[in-house]
């Protein structure tokens, strides 16, 4: 088992750093849109400003916590990263949900969804046979 995220051949290591950067970018845009959309929610608002607010900062939260993990140089645990970026899916669809059903959220949704499937995407990327990399 290999305790790190090491391609073995250059096209896997293109593969993979391009992976990474899409699914970096996507975090960033969803942190962004959560973020705007959580800061016009209002905060003694109804139940369901309250939940868009929540659900905003938490997202908003994850996507940048996954978008620094994915921009760190060093080595990266792969258990580790593939928690994460199920996490941040997880939160993203969550997020998106309730975006849906919160007047002027489609943006934020569409971001959200976006978020989640470039973490589902490089997350597949890593377990891919022959990938250099161990499904664990």
């Amino acid at each position: 088992m290999t305790p790190t995220t090491t391609p073995t051949t250059q096209q896997e290591l293109f593969r993979f750093l391009e992976d990474r950067f899409v699914c970096a970018q996507a975090c960033t845009e969803g942190a962004r849109a959560c973020a705007l959309r959580a800061s016009l929610a209002d905060p003694d608002g109804p139940p369901h400003e309250a939940l868009a607010r929540r659900k905003g900062i938490l997202c908003a939260e994850v996507c940048d916590a996954t978008c620094r993990l994915l921009s760190e140089q060093a080595d990266l645990d792969e258990a580790a990263l593939r928690v994460q970026l199920e996490w941040c899916s997880t939160v993203c669809l969550e997020t998106a949900q309730v975006f849906d059903d919160h007047p002027g959220g489609e943006d934020t949704a569409k971001a959200c969804r976006e978020c989640a499937q470039a973490c589902t995407d490089f997350a597949w990327t890593l377990q891919t046979p022959g990938s250099g990399h161990d499904a664990g």
